[in-house]
C-alpha cells in the first residue's frame, strides 16, 4: 500500500498538513507519521479530529513512534517495509527554539535531516522529498536573499539558524546528486489568519501577549533600532499549509526552493500602529539600544518570565536582510493564494490570544 511519510507530527505545521494530504490523495494512500512516544496521546487526539472534516480520515493515518535523531529513525524492524511503500516525504521535525542550544539543534535540526535523507533515497518509489525549511537559513546577511541564495558567507544570530542552514545545505547536496526535492523556507509563522488560531504564542506574539498583560488603557512596549525602516516578515500559518500543500503536488515545482514570506512585509511601526488599534491600547513606546534590551532579558532576575519574551526574538527587529519569493508568486499565480500582511489579521489572532492566555511559548523537542 502507498504511503506519504511525515515528520514533525503533531506540531503546529504537520498537523495541518496531514489533512491537506489526505485530501489530495485519494484512497488506498495513507498518511505515516512519525511520532514521539511521549507525544502519542496528542497525536491521537489530532488524528481524532480529522473526522470532522472526513470521516474517513482517521482510519488512512498510520501512526509509527521513533526518533529523527537515531540513523535508522528508531522504526527498527519496519523502516524497510515503509521505505518500500513511501512515495513522498515531508520532513518537517525540527527544534523551532531560537534560544536552542548548540548540541541540541545540530542533533535534532541536523542529524536529524541527514538521517530522513538517507530514509528517503531507501525509498525505490520515491516521487518527491519535501523539505520544511526556514527564510532565516540567510543569518544576519545584509542585503536581499533570493530563494536561489544559501551560502553567501552569511554570519548567524543563534544555533537555531546555523542548524537549519546546515540542514537546508545536506538537502541541496542530495537535490544535486539526484533526489528529487522541492525546499519550503517560511518566514515567521503564526497564527491562522482567518481564526488567529495557534498552538504557541511566539516571535511577534509574545510582544503582543505582554501588551495585553498591562493593566489599563496604556502598555509600555521596549522598541530597538530604527522601527519606522525595518520590517519583520511574518505569514500565517493557513498560507504556508496552502502554498505547500498546492506547490507539493506540482511538477513545477521538482528542484525549487520556494521562500513563503510577506514579499512586501509592514515596517516595526507600522505593525506597532495596528497593535495599538487591534487592542484599544496606547502603546508608549520606549526606546532602547537593541544589546541593552536584549542584555535586560538576559541577565535581570525574572524579567525574561515576567514579560515572556525570548531575548533572542529581539534580532528579528533589526534584520539587515530582505526576502524575494519570486519562485512561491510565479508558481501560485492563478490560484489566489496570496500572503496576507500581518497588520491585516491582527484583530482574530488577538481575539485567539484573548480567549486562549494560557498557551505555552515552548517548542516541541
Amino acid at each position: 500500500m502507498a504511503t506519504v511519510f511525515l515528520t514533525g507530527f503533531p506540531g503546529f505545521l504537520g498537523s495541518a498538513l496531514v489533512a491537506t494530504l489526505l485530501a489530495r490523495y485519494e484512497t488506498p494512500v495513507t498518511v505515516t507519521c512519525l511520532i514521539q512516544a511521549k507525544f502519542r496521546p496528542l497525536a491521537q487526539a489530532r488524528v481524532a479530529a480529522l473526522a470532522a472534516d472526513n470521516p474517513d480520515w482517521p482510519a488512512r493515518v498510520r501512526l509509527v513512534e521513533g526518533d529523527i535523531t537515531r540513523p535508522d529513525l528508531g522504526l527498527g524492524d519496519v523502516r524497510a517495509d515503509l521505505q518500500a511503500e513511501t512515495i513522498e516525504v515531508f520532513h518537517l521535525a525540527a527544534v523551532y527554539d531560537l534560544g536552542v542550544a548548540r548540541e541540541l539543534a545540530m542533533r535534532v535540526n541536523v542529524d536529524g535531516t541527514r538521517h530522513v535523507l538517507d530514509f528517503a533515497t531507501g525509498c525505490l518509489n520515491l516521487r518527491r522529498f519535501q523539505y520544511v525549511s526556514t527564510c532565516y537559513v540567510s543569518g544576519r546577511y545584509p542585503g536581499i536573499f533570493t530563494e536561489r541564495d544559501l551560502s553567501r558567507s552569511q554570519a548567524f544570530n543563534n544555533y537555531y539558524e546555523e542548524s537549519k542552514y546546515l540542514a537546508e545545505l545536506a538537502v541541496q547536496q542530495e537535490m544535486e546528486r539526484g533526489l528529487p526535492t522541492t525546499i519550503y523556507r517560511p518566514s515567521i509563522v503564526t497564527g491562522d489568519s482567518r481564526t488567529g488560531e495557534t498552538q504557541k504564542f511566539d516571535g511577534p506574539l509574545t510582544y503582543i501577549r505582554w501588551i495585553l498583560r498591562q493593566p489599563g488603557p496604556v502598555a509600555i512596549l521596549p522598541v530597538v533600532g530604527r522601527p519606522e525602516r525595518m520590517a519583520v516578515n511574518v505569514v500565517p500559518r493557513d498560507f504556508v499549509i496552502g502554498a505547500i500543500g498546492y506547490l507539493s503536488g506540482r511538477d513545477v515545482s521538482l528542484d525549487k526552493v520556494y521562500q513563503l514570506c510577506d514579499p512586501s512585509p509592514p515596517t516595526v511601526t507600522e505593525t506597532i500602529n495596528a497593535i495599538e488599534a487591534a487592542t484599544g491600547k496606547r502603546i508608549v513606546r520606549l526606546p532602547l539600544p537593541k544589546t541593552v534590551a536584549k542584555g535586560a532579558l538576559k541577565y535581570v532576575p525574572g524579567l525574561e518570565q515576567l514579560m515572556g519574551i525570548d531575548p533572542e526574538s529581539i534580532e528579528y527587529f533589526v534584520l539587515p536582510t530582505i526576502y524575494t519569493c519570486d519562485n512561491t508568486i510565479d508558481d501560485l499565480e492563478g490560484t489566489g493564494l496570496l500572503c496576507p500582511q500581518f497588520t491585516d489579521y491582527l484583530e482574530p489572532i488577538i481575539g485567539f490570544m484573548r480567549a486562549n492566555p494560557d498557551i505555552s511559548s515552548r517548542a516541541m523537542v
